[in-house]
């Protein structure tokens, strides 16, 4: 064979080599799952209005480490997303990216813009309402003879929604109001809404911080779909003071009997118990008692529009907070939990306001939503405080902290 033959046959088969070896190298970095991180590119600038979910998503892989932050603010670590602001201005928006060991760094502009209509700061909609059983059912709002559910639902969006002064009564536990607003509430440092109610303060010093407090439990969701309905939507519940301790019962439930109109009223011991043995109730614990009728109150504390012989209220109840301060009955006084509860703070004072970044799922772990476009309040105590009644949170509206 020629020098110059085999030197040809030589380099070939070392080019052969050399290529097994790479396509070798390359099916082992697959199986190992390493890949060359994908290019990223941010549009140079977003435009987007105050109080609208700007939403980006990166499509990067699962094992890429993402964080967007403004300025020198981390504000999310997650795949995609989603800015929300009530405030005119330019943010600065960065992205970094790490992944394999490289780290790559974008930038973009967000311009904030004024919203073409107008929002309001108060509550838009009553979507549902059912009371619990209680000394104002079918008085706040009022039932009408022939009324139906939509009825009620109508009468309570007309006390609450808009800058309305009139208020509902929710009843005894697990009675509920869900209503939304015309834009998203933005989730911004510190607290973003306020709810209205009837509670208020002692003015002794003996009596700070109580007074008449009947708190709700508050839950809001984010409008992900976009289509102004609470249907689809996940509802976090507002972790207030109460939520962690061991005097909380998550997922209670309180079944209430219709009254039988022919049964005999039984009197009580004090003047104003007009039967005391009113209305059943029934609670998943396997306790059970009843709610009184009062001499102050006499229409039917059951919704008249539910033709069931009972229905079923679910929820977390926290522990009772009214006590009779005289020791003789006649004063009760209500505590106000520390925080995060619907009515149970004066509405001119900060404690009624609400928290966004309190909002945890149902296994209990703080979750971060952009904003929120509905609430719903239930009551959130099953107690009677004497010739008081049932313990039941009042609902007066509601508005978004940062609308002037």
């Amino acid at each position: 064979m020629e020098k110059n033959t085999f030197k040809i046959l030589k380099t070939a088969l070392v080019f052969i080599f050399i290529l097994g070896f790479i396509s070798c190298g390359t099916d082992k970095e697959e199986e190992l799952g390493i890949e060359e991180p994908p290019t990223v590119i941010l549009k140079d600038s977003y435009t987007i209005e105050r109080f609208k979910v700007l939403n980006i998503i990166t499509n990067l892989p699962a094992t890429s480490q993402l964080t967007w932050s403004i300025n020198d603010s981390v504000i999310s670590q997650n795949a995609q997303l989603d800015f929300i602001t009530p405030y005119l201005k330019n943010y600065p928006l960065t992205l970094k990216v790490e992944s394999n060991g490289v780290v790559k760094t974008y930038t973009s502009l967000i311009n904030v813009t004024k919203e073409a209509g107008t929002y309001s700061k108060y509550i838009s909609n009553v979507f549902d309402f059912r009371p619990g059983v209680g000394q104002f059912t079918n008085g706040i709002p009022e039932f009408l003879p022939g009324n139906t559910e939509a009825n009620l639902i109508s009468a309570a969006k007309k006390a609450i929604v808009g800058g309305n002064t009139s208020m509902i009564s929710l009843g005894g536990f697990g009675g509920y109001v869900v209503f939304g607003f015309d834009h998203t509430i933005p989730n911004m440092a510190g607290r973003d809404f306020k709810i209205l109610g009837n509670a208020f303060w002692g003015s002794e010093a003996s009596e700070a911080r109580s007074g008449s407090c009947e708190a709700g439990i508050i839950l809001v969701a984010f409008d992900k779909n976009k289509n102004g309905k609470p249907d689809d939507d996940e509802w976090y519940e507002i972790a207030g003071s109460e939520y962690f301790k061991n005097t909380t019962i998550k997922n209670y439930s309180v079944t209430y009997f219709k009254p039988d109109l022919n049964k005999s009223a039984v009197t009580g011991e004090e003047f104003w118990q007009i039967d005391s043995e009113y209305i059943k109730w029934e609670d998943n614990q396997g306790k059970s008692g009843f709610k009184s009728k009062n001499a102050f109150h006499d229409q039917s504390y059951y919704p008249s529009w539910i033709a069931e012989a009972s229905y079923t209220l679910k929820g977390t109840r926290i522990k009772d907070n009214f006590y009779d301060q005289s020791g003789t009955g006649n004063y009760w006084v209500g505590a106000s939990f520390e925080f995060g509860y619907a009515d149970n703070a004066p509405n001119n004072d900060e404690a009624s306001n609400i928290d966004i970044a309190w909002a945890v799922d149902k296994n209990g772990n703080y979750v971060k939503l952009p904003g929120i476009d509905f609430i719903k309040v239930y009551t959130a105590i099953n107690q009677e405080a004497g010739w008081l009644g049932e313990v039941s949170t009042e609902v007066a509206g509601a508005y978004d902290l940062y609308i002037k």
